[in-house]
């Protein structure tokens, strides 16, 4: 009974994501055209702490609304785009919660389960970062990751079925396991904003899109967060490696594709506080950062190595 009760959320979520995508896409159509709100057009009020609390938050809080009124413009289609991706979160986690009581542990023990909390977390990470910054305008390009994540996993076997040998330790599967899918969903929406900035460029080309500081800002918000917790994983999963195949490191092609994410990301963090790097530079670092995210995700499938048998 939950177990089908996970998988109609699991679908209930996948058609919600669509309908979302489809007015993010619309969404940013709109206001391309120009169709904005004069409400949105209007001066901001000044916030409470202004002229008294000085310093990185207001900084912070300043980055996030300054050029950016265009950006942030609502359409007719703008609420629908955003109760639709918080109904499309809610749901694919409800299902995920079902199956993790199902089975014990996390609900990332194949790939479809991995999959959809891939996807669950591309959407969680974006709606918190859209909550402090401008940046629904880009919304299409997580929300568009997260349903091709999603209408991939329907492709697959859904069953549950007992874990082999190797995977047999629910709380290393469950941390491990989980902060892959966190920190993957994060640097979803990273790759979000270095597409934008790419799109944007510094002279801020388009006024539909967040302005160029905001798509930085958010970038580095975003792998400042998913940055340690992958790098974490990754220590975990070499213990995790030493109880189940005696040895921490064996240059296996999932692990090989983790630690050049790894670098990946940490050569971005470098790059963006040197004046040659910062800017177009960086923002190429993320597409690829987040394409090397790709390739760990579903290197066990195009390359032998012990974590093929999984799909993780």
């Amino acid at each position: 009974m939950m177990a089908s009760l996970s998988q109609l959320l699991f679908a209930v979520g996948t058609i919600s994501l669509a309908v979302a995508f489809a007015a993010h896409v619309g969404h940013a159509v709109l206001l391309a055209n120009g169709r904005r709100t004069l409400a949105t057009l209007a001066p901001r009020p000044q916030p409470a702490y202004a002229g008294v609390v000085t310093g990185s938050f207001v900084t912070d809080r300043a980055v996030g609304r300054s050029g950016s009124t265009l950006a942030a413009s609502a359409s007719p289609l703008a609420r629908v785009a955003f109760v639709g991706t918080v109904a499309a979160f809610g749901l694919l986690l409800g299902s995920l919660v079902l199956r993790a009581t199902i089975v014990g542990r996390g609900p990332w023990g194949n790939l479809f389960e991995f999959s959809e909390a891939f996807a669950t977390s591309i959407l969680g990470g974006y709606l918190f970062l859209q909550g402090r910054y401008p940046i629904r305008s880009i919304g299409f390009i997580p929300a568009g990751v997260g349903l091709a994540l999603l209408l991939y996993a329907s492709s697959l076997p859904s069953e549950i079925e007992p874990l082999v040998p190797a995977l047999q330790n629910a709380p290393l599967l469950t941390i491990h396991v989980g902060m892959a899918v966190l920190s993957y969903g994060i640097f979803a929406t990273s790759f979000a904003a270095g597409v934008g900035y790419l799109l944007q460029g510094r002279n801020d080309r388009f006024s539909w899109l967040p302005s160029h500081k905001v798509l930085d800002e958010v970038a580095y918000r975003a792998v400042i967060i998913g940055f340690p917790i992958f790098a974490t994983m990754i220590i975990l999963g070499s213990w995790w490696a030493s109880i189940a195949w005696s040895r921490y490191w064996g240059w296996d092609p999932k692990e090989t594709a983790a630690l050049v994410t790894w670098l990946t990301y940490a050569v971005y963090l470098h790059a963006r506080n040197q004046r040659s790097w910062a800017g177009r530079p960086a923002a190429l670092l993320l597409v690829v950062g987040f394409g090397m995210v790709l390739v760990t995700y579903s290197g066990s499938l195009w390359f032998n190595g012990l974590h093929a048998y999984s799909g993780l």
